[in-house]
């Protein structure tokens, strides 16, 4: 079985301390994970940010093809989720 994705791995052992993600847009944030959990090679996660919009919920998924960890955001005065991005580098956030 392929290895499972790196940053996914940092993202589960980090939880559920606040963990500070980088985005492929350059932008970073905090955030706290409810539930991050690996199906085999597939891995989900749902949260918020806490460094900022306090109001959304946040998930991770991977890509289709298990090599991009991405971001989704839900807003209170939204349908459905929306991409916000791909998570490139994950750590503990400084408390």
């Amino acid at each position: 079985m392929p290895d499972l994705n790196p940053v996914a791995k940092r993202i589960h052992n980090v939880q559920p301390r606040a963990v500070r993600l980088e985005l492929d847009s350059g932008e970073t944030g905090v955030y706290e994970f409810s539930s991050t959990e690996f199906f085999q090679r597939e891995f989900r996660g749902e949260g918020v940010r806490v460094d900022a919009d306090p109001d959304a919920d946040f998930r991770l998924i991977s890509s289709e093809d298990y090599e991009r960890i991405l971001l989704g955001r839900s807003g209170p005065d939204e349908e459905g989720w929306s991409m916000v991005g791909e998570v490139v580098a994950a750590e503990r956030a400084e408390e």
